[in-house]
């Protein structure tokens, strides 16, 4: 699929990067509120819901702390109100990130993330100015320990149910879908008894950009610090680094 690469900071999963469980169950409890408010509190109505329901149970978030979550969004429980939202900018060398984001203080919200950019040679940068370089896609991801197929029969039962394309490295299978036909790929898969440990919508690059030597430093750790800012969801980048510029920091 083009704009996917080995490297896995083309698209950054902050659950693989977050220091403790209470911050990863913290933000996936965030998922599922964002979803339940922009499509209500019915999974068998909202795909979007279902999805961050199905990550937060295989993280083992405790059920009463879900309901709460949605009981949250709905407005039948008092608390603290979370905002979703995007922000564009460029890292060192021109290298386009994008952010998707939830917080209960906006305006706190973009004065951290400016911060941080401007910490590590990069720039904040107006709606619009990198989300043409990407497209929206479904992702559905299958341990390959786990699987109960080949890799060629996994393929087929995808692609006959609308899958666009799949990958595979040494720990997963990877498929992608448009988001139009995640849902009923996903259900595919299911009917055929192959799990998957992870399914969401993300942001692939349509073109990736080498990164030269002298900015991968700032690169990496301005991705790596959005990753750690609590109200930060999803960070995706256009950035390729190859293995040998990562041996040479």
């Amino acid at each position: 699929m083009s704009g996917h690469s080995k490297w896995k900071n083309i698209a950054h999963r902050k659950g693989k990067q977050d220091a403790s469980r209470g911050q990863l169950f913290t933000r996936l409890c965030r998922d599922v509120y964002a979803a339940a408010k922009r499509g209500g509190s019915n999974p068998d109505t909202n795909y979007h819901l279902k999805m961050a329901l199905e990550k937060a149970r295989v993280a083992s978030v405790p059920s009463d702390t879900l309901a709460r979550t949605l009981a949250k969004a709905s407005g039948t429980l008092a608390g603290v109100q979370f905002e979703d939202f995007m922000y564009e900018g460029y890292a060192a060398g021109g290298v386009a990130v994008l952010l998707e984001l939830s917080s209960d203080n906006r305006n706190r919200t973009a004065a951290e993330v400016r911060h941080l950019f401007s910490k590590y040679g990069g720039s904040l940068g107006e709606s619009g100015c990198v989300l043409w370089m990407f497209r929206r896609v479904g992702v559905i991801t299958v341990p390959r320990m786990d699987a109960n197929v080949s890799e060629d029969d996994l393929t087929l039962i995808a692609l006959e149910a609308g899958a666009d394309d799949l990958q595979t490295d040494d720990e997963d299978y990877t498929i992608y879908t448009s988001p139009e036909d995640l849902s009923a790929v996903d259900q595919a898969l299911k009917e055929q008894g192959i799990l998957s440990s992870g399914i969401d919508i993300e942001y692939l690059p349509t073109t990736t950009m080498d990164v030269a030597a002298a900015d991968v430093a700032n690169v990496e750790m301005l991705l790596s610090k959005l990753e750690e800012h609590d109200d930060v969801q999803s960070v995706y980048t256009n950035a390729s680094i190859t293995d040998g510029m990562l041996d040479a920091k």
